[in-house]
């Protein structure tokens, strides 16, 4: 079983309380999300049309500037993605910079692939068909240089090996996204729902040479993505105002956060602007207690040492998280 961030209708279940009672800190998703309005009900009544996915399509272009040289595609979320890649590049030994989204080591595995697990010091096997590398990573927002990952492409080339960056944390930080210096033999992920805070909307993009990402394209259906995630999504990458008031204001939120966290007795691992990897001797029993308190946070089932905060949305929700968490040091 895989676990993952979310579920708070079992925490409802298990704790008590009503949803509008809870303090959700358990993904790493904008906690203040693009305001969703006006979309054209026929949005809601028709397929969605083709001029609606070139308008979307246009706007993803723009806003990760994606050179003409290459491509880029629409999915229904990067999970979608995620589980195409078995399918569409038909690799037999894949490598993945570990720990991180377990999701890409489940879906290879059961592709039937060899799953490599590569510790990030750990140099390269020099027969990969394909390397996995999140970044930044989740959970702990390790971010790899640009030049590491152009060098990680170089040695895959070798073998006629493929890259594989999911960056689904990079809108905060687009200055390390690799698209600007994108490798032929690499693809690069990409995730709206995150910092746009819309995960519900499910909307996802792949980047890569025309090529390589014709292999994917050909296992995407017709119709893949909503007539009104066409339209908020169109709308959002546009909005150059709000992006960049969210990258500051989820920067300063999460240092806010990150330093509170810090002086009341958990230790910072890694950070990014969406989340705050920490740790702690007793972090099950941190968990426990706060979710006593209706305040979900996300558990590692592999390092029970380790818990990943998401960022609160105002002073408000900082501050009760705050109250809860010196109560809660006292009693573990």
């Amino acid at each position: 079983m895989i676990f993952h961030g979310g579920g708070l209708d079992a925490a409802v279940t298990k704790y008590g309380g009503e949803k509008s009672d809870w303090l959700d800190l358990s993904t790493g998703i904008n906690p203040n999300p693009y305001p969703v309005y006006g979309v054209d009900p026929l949005a809601w009544q028709r397929l969605p049309d083709t001029n609606a996915m070139e308008i979307l399509t246009k706007a993803a272009r723009q806003y990760y500037k994606v050179e003409q040289a290459h491509d880029l595609c629409v999915v229904n979320g990067t999970q979608a993605i995620i589980e195409m890649l078995p399918r569409a590049l038909l690799c037999k030994r894949v490598g993945i910079i570990s720990p991180t989204y377990n999701e890409h080591a489940h879906v290879w595995n059961n592709s039937s692939a060899e799953v490599v697990e590569i510790k990030r010091n750990d140099t390269l096997p020099d027969d990969l068909d394909a390397l996995v590398i999140v970044n930044p990573n989740n959970p702990d927002g390790f971010v790899f240089e640009k030049s590491d990952l152009v060098n990680f492409a170089k040695t895959l080339k070798k073998t006629n090996g493929i890259l594989i960056v999911d960056e689904a944390f990079c809108d905060v930080m687009p200055e390390q996204s690799l698209v600007s210096e994108l490798p032929k033999n690499a693809i690069i992920l990409k995730s709206f729902g995150k910092f746009f805070g819309l995960a519900g909307l499910r909307l996802g993009f792949a980047i890569a040479h025309p090529l390589l990402l014709e292999k994917l394209k050909q296992h995407i259906g017709i119709w893949s993505v909503s007539g009104p995630a066409l339209q908020i999504g169109a709308r959002a990458f546009a909005d150059a105002n709000w992006i960049n008031y969210a990258i500051t204001a989820l920067k300063l939120l999460s240092k806010k956060q990150a330093k509170m966290m810090e002086n009341v007795g958990l230790k910072i691992e890694g950070e990014n602007p969406l989340f705050i990897y920490a740790s702690h001797p007793k972090a099950n029993k941190v968990h426990e207690l706060l979710a006593e308190k209706q305040i979900l946070i996300r558990p590692f089932l592999s390092d029970v040492s380790k818990l990943r905060f998401g960022i609160c949305a105002n002073k408000e929700a900082m501050a009760r998280l705050e109250k809860s968490l010196i109560e809660v040091m006292k009693n573990v």
